[in-house]
């Protein structure tokens, strides 16, 4: 079953399971939607057709739908996913279709079970839908989205943990409201500490996902600044660059790239990088994952690099690594013809380089363009140099000839899309070479390399592509990502080439100015000079002052180009406006005058070259003079009509382009109808319900009446007994409470009714508040757009500031040389100074041995002192005793005796 017939039946299901859904009809269409899947489907959702629009409005439909059963709506999940494999094909489901609003509503359906395998694909689905995607805080279901995230990564839900992470680091990642919505949400800081545990995961997936969560929310706060400080941000570049090379897989390998692109729009980090010892074999490493086949990766690391090179202090680090010296192994791999990458020679970058740029389009067309836009800012960096390293230019000799290669092989055959990407490399590579025009010492390379015959059919090959093959069929004015600015942009580029070169390539000269004179050549440079682009402005100035000098340059035709590029684009801006106001049956009928319009004057064009033709084969025997000049006059004729063949050609595309959009918004109004028509069925149910209760309670309401009216016949009949009066006023009495009772229940219904109405009113204020605060918004993003260019520059002065710093401190590096140098004389000094202390202390330790040997002697003949001291004392006392015993004999004896005595002592 081819494509067409599937989406039939598909939309037939789909309609069938809406009106009554039964277990076969869902059956059935389960089955349908499974048989899709398995479909090549690509391109299918920017196709604008109407039939494959009516089929996914139906599926998103369903799935947002809670009674669609979950086997359904995994299976319409696992088809949208399938249909989203491209960027602009996501972008669509996101935007036209609203997918993500409805899978969030999913997920918040089921996150009382978040383990079911429905919700892990929803969240794997929108993790898909929301990379490089900005999605509004006001977007529906986006709080229940993030508050489900949030309570998941809390818990540590390991089954849903990595998508929840991956969801919330997209939802976060460059989106001011998302990140203004979680600050304000009150558990916040335990998420905090969650997420700074999850640093410590053995997964690196989940440690490049929590780093990219918090560097969203954190990185201009406090907890942000202790995060990534300078103690922990060498830690933190060590961390990413060991992912980007021995990551899990390519998904953690593309968030470790935004992560550390992130990183480096802020200035302090960056300069933190600059400053990293390990930078250079770090970037060495992520070089070598150019040598791998997979260009996803090789796209991820060439944009990492791209973004290294706008801080300045990065570009010329990364030119001495790129630059470095190279041997044989480069020049083989640049003499190597264009196929696969030689994995002998890893420890080179520049040979992965160049054979990323020389893959064919068909294959890596955005790591071949990123390729030569880091070689034009490395090679811009590496020339503005005063003194240009001899590894450059040996690096540019070998670089140049594959540069040349690729300027060859356009075939236009091939198809729309094959000439768009190879005008879009021409125009890549020609400024690459325009920029080793600037210096005298590269140019000799690309003018040895760069022939005359090389630019003359490059030329007419675009002018071949641009045209038509008709040279009188003028380019369309259209948008820049039109084939034909294309092709016009790569042609003034190679026009330009072959201005720098005029002088150091033979013949090129002559070349040149005969192709300035060329009548084709007006419309591209129109386009040029009426674009709103500075530089394809720029390029086509400098090819008019080359041009208008010339004696056979059509400055006329070119003025009259102009003019009617300008009224285009002025007619083109007013049937925008009023684009709007369009219905959608008239637009086949506009389309279809267009196309009478445009066949008519394409007619009349071929009826007055049939009419030129046949008056030449007459005058062929009658030489006039004046026929040149008549041919001058017809040729200016059809090509006014041409150009006119051509504005009607593009209205009638921008008709259909209208037409497919609108397509597009009845579609997305059709879904919004449908929930709109849901929520007013679910208002008029209430409001039924309340009109029965109203009635109900009217009719009790009359019941009560007449039972009144029954009772004043009683009571008038009752009037003549006394003993009944009293019972039937109290009866009166209590009917009369009863009525009134009803009555205030009625009174209560009619005031609830007021309030819904109320409430409903309310609720549609508050929705042009609403608006009117998205266009405040608007308005604020746009002055803040506008604040940050002004900071930009002044950041470019501080630059400047800084680079005269720089210069001071080699100015103050001398004389801290000049200091250490009178530092070393002091150090001899010190060390003579030295030797005389330790002879001086060998000699106090002499005198210090003699002294403790001295005391030791003292402390000796003190101790015989002591002893002598205490054997005197005891003689004294023995001589006391002596000569108390001799007084003592004097008194009793005689004198005589006592001179006796004192004789013999």
């Amino acid at each position: 079953m081819d494509l067409t017939t599937c989406l039939k039946s598909l939309l037939l299901l789909i309609r069938q399971y809406r009106d009554s859904r039964t277990a076969h009809c869902a059956a059935q269409l389960q089955r349908q939607v499974e048989e899709l899947s398995g479909l090549k489907c690509d391109q299918l959702l920017s196709s604008g057709q109407v039939l494959p629009s009516e089929c996914v409005s139906g599926l998103v439909e369903l799935v947002g739908n809670p009674n669609t059963s979950p086997t359904l709506t995994s299976a319409i999940i696992s088809l949208l996913a399938h249909l989203a494999c491209d960027e602009e094909s996501r972008e669509i489901l996101h935007s036209s279709y609203n997918l993500t609003s409805t899978l969030a509503s999913v997920i918040h359906c089921h996150s009382a079970t978040p383990r079911e395998p429905l919700v892990l694909q929803c969240l794997q689905v929108l993790q898909k839908l929301t990379y490089n995607t900005r999605i509004f805080e006001s977007t529906n279901y986006i709080h229940e989205l993030v508050a489900f995230l949030m309570t998941n990564i809390r818990s540590h839900n390991e089954d849903v943990l990595v998508s929840c992470l991956g969801l919330m680091a997209n939802l976060c990642r460059d989106n001011h409201s998302v990140q203004s919505h979680v600050k304000s949400l009150d558990n916040l800081k335990p998420f905090y500490r969650t997420l700074i545990n999850f640093l410590a995961h053995n997964s690196l997936t989940v440690v490049v996902f929590t780093l990219s969560i918090l560097s969203s929310l954190t990185l201009n706060e406090k907890v942000g600044e202790k995060l990534f400080d300078a103690k922990n941000i060498h830690q933190t570049f060590q961390l990413v660059f060991n992912i980007i090379v021995n990551g899990d897989g390519t998904l953690t390998r593309k968030y470790s790239v935004d992560l550390l692109v992130d990183l480096l729009k802020n200035h302090k980090i960056a300069d933190f990088l600059t400053r990293y010892q390990h930078f250079s074999a770090c970037v060495s490493q992520v070089l070598g994952l150019l040598q791998s086949k997979d260009p996803e990766s090789a796209a991820k690391v060439l944009e990492l690099l791209l973004a290294m090179c706008s801080v300045s202090g990065l570009r010329s680090l990364l030119c001495k690594v790129v630059f470095k010296p190279v041997g044989a192994k480069l020049r083989a791999a640049a003499r190597r013809p264009v196929g696969g990458l030689d994995p002998g020679c890893k420890a080179e970058p520049g040979p992965a380089l160049v054979q990323w740029l020389s893959l064919p389009v068909e294959g890596a067309e955005s790591c071949s363009l990123q390729a030569l836009r880091l070689l034009n800012e490395l090679l811009e960096e590496a020339l503005g140099t005063e003194a240009v390293p001899n590894c450059v230019f040996s690096f540019v000799e070998l670089l140049v000839p594959v540069l040349v290669g690729l300027l060859k092989g356009l075939e236009p055959a091939n198809g729309d899309a094959h000439l768009r990407r190879h005008c879009h490399r021409i125009t890549h590579v020609t400024s690459l070479l325009l920029l080793l025009c600037t210096d005298d010492s590269t140019r000799s390379f690309v003018s040895c390399q760069v022939s005359v015959q090389l630019c003359l059919s490059q030329v007419e090959s675009l002018l071949s592509c641009c045209h038509g093959h008709n040279p009188l069929m003028p380019l369309p004015s259209s948008s820049d990502n039109d084939l034909s600015q294309v092709c016009a942009e790569a042609l003034l580029k190679t026009l330009e080439l072959m201005s720098k070169l005029r002088q150091q390539v033979k013949d090129m000269e002559t070349s040149f100015y005969r192709m300035l004179q060329d009548q084709r050549i007006v419309t591209p440079l129109s386009l040029a000079l009426t674009s709103h682009r500075r530089e394809c402005v720029q390029t086509g100035l400098s090819l008019l002052f080359e041009a208008s000098p010339l004696p056979d340059f059509p400055s006329l035709v070119l003025g009259e180009s102009i003019a009617a590029n300008n009224a285009y684009r002025q007619r083109e801006a007013d049937l925008s406006v009023k684009r709007v106001a369009v219905q959608e049956v008239q637009a086949p009928r506009t389309n279809s005058s267009v196309l009478e319009s445009s066949n008519g004057s394409l007619r009349s064009v071929h009826s007055l070259v049939e009419k030129i033709q046949i008056g030449l084969e007459l005058q062929e025997q009658v030489k006039d003079s004046h026929v040149s000049e008549i041919i001058d006059i017809y040729e200016q004729k059809l090509s006014a009509f041409a150009s006119k063949e051509g504005r009607l050609q593009d209205l009638l595309e921008a008709k259909a382009l209208a037409l497919s959009q609108a397509d597009r918004l009845i579609a997305q109004f059709r879904v919004q109808r449908a929930q709109a028509e849901a929520e007013a069925r679910k208002l008029g149910g209430l409001l039924k319900d309340a009109e029965r209760r109203r009635e109900d309670l009217q009719g009790e309401l009359s019941n009560q009446v007449l039972e009144v009216e029954r009772s004043k016949a009683d009571m008038e009949e009752l009037l003549q007994h006394n003993a009944r009066l009293q019972q039937d006023s109290e009866e009166h009495q209590a009917l009369k409470g009863a009525y009134n009772t009803l009555l205030n229940r009625f009174n209560e219904s009619e005031r609830l009714l007021k309030e819904l109405q109320t409430s409903h009113i309310s609720l549609t204020k508050q929705n042009d508040t609403l608006r009117k605060n998205h266009e405040a918004l608007q308005l604020q993003h746009e002055r803040m757009v506008s604040v940050m260019e002004e900071r930009g520059e002044e950041i470019r002065s501080l630059q400047s500031d800084l680079q005269q710093k720089n210069n001071n401190i080699t100015a103050l590096h001398g004389e801290l040389r000049a200091e250490e140098e009178k530092l070393k004389k002091l150090d001899q000094e010190r060390s003579a100074l030295e030797e005389t202390v330790d002879v001086l202390r060998k000699e106090l330790n002499k005198t210090e041995q003699a002294r403790k040997d001295a005391s030791i002697k003292a402390s000796s003949l003190e101790l015989q002192r002591s002893q002598l001291e205490m054997k005197l004392k005891q003689k004294e006392d023995e001589l006391s005793k002596h000569s108390a015993m001799i007084a003592m004999i004097h008194s009793l004896s005689s004198g005589k005796m006592k001179s006796d005595v004192n004789l013999s002592l």
